[in-house]
């Protein structure tokens, strides 16, 4: 299938195919399986913003061409030691957007700028943004980025090794989040991988 055709294609998704795009527990890396679902569902613009950064509007996600989204995050356990190394969190995202020009710009404009834009501010939780390094995410049917972020607090560093994909219209988003400075851009990968393969899969199936 050309990626003109997968475009094409992803015209024929609405927001009731994305619950059926995100990944399940049991398929996040088997070291997140005795994590516990923290965060799932919709995730429609106003609530983007919310967690987003300072300043960040309903208004202009919707400028950019998002519509609405779905995610599923996995974090730590009561007993579960917060050490150097360990891996706290993950999640994956989809995205469904008006258009694929919209999915690019997002990628670049948003996701890049915004994490490259604000290192050294705070982003809330007594935490500072230490540095965004791009990274060069390998192996997806269409365009990829990435970016690893650090960032500090009173109970040292955490970093994030952040993967956005896009198929079509669709924005896929994982990420890993690890205490300390550590880069997880492999398994990051992998996921990604495993959360475009289900996201193809549905469109297919629709189109």
């Amino acid at each position: 299938m050309t990626s003109f055709s997968l475009d094409r294609a992803t015209y024929s998704v609405g927001e009731s195919h994305l619950d059926h795009m995100i990944l399940e527990k049991h398929q996040f890396p088997a070291q997140f399986q005795g994590h516990q679902v923290i965060r799932e569902g919709p995730l429609n613009n106003e609530t983007l913003a919310q967690n987003g950064f300072d300043g960040s509007t309903a208004e202009r996600f919707a400028q950019a061409g998002r519509v609405t989204g779905v995610m599923r995050e996995l974090g730590p356990t009561s007993n579960m030691a917060m050490t150097n190394g360990f891996d706290f969190m993950a999640a994956s995202v989809v995205h469904l957007f008006d258009t694929p020009d919209s999915v690019h710009g997002w990628m670049h404009d948003i996701f890049l700028k915004d994490f490259e834009d604000r290192v050294g501010e705070s982003v809330g939780q007594a935490h500072q943004l230490v540095s965004a390094t791009r990274l060069d995410p390998q192996g997806f049917f269409d365009e990829a980025v990435g970016l690893k972020v650090l960032q500090g607090g009173v109970d040292g560093l955490i970093s994030s090794t952040v993967v956005d994909f896009r198929v079509g219209r669709l924005l896929g988003v994982v990420f890993i989040g690890v205490m300390g400075d550590h880069d997880r851009l492999d398994q990051v990968m992998h996921l990604g991988q495993a959360l475009e393969k289900r996201m193809v899969g549905v469109v297919l199936g629709s189109a």
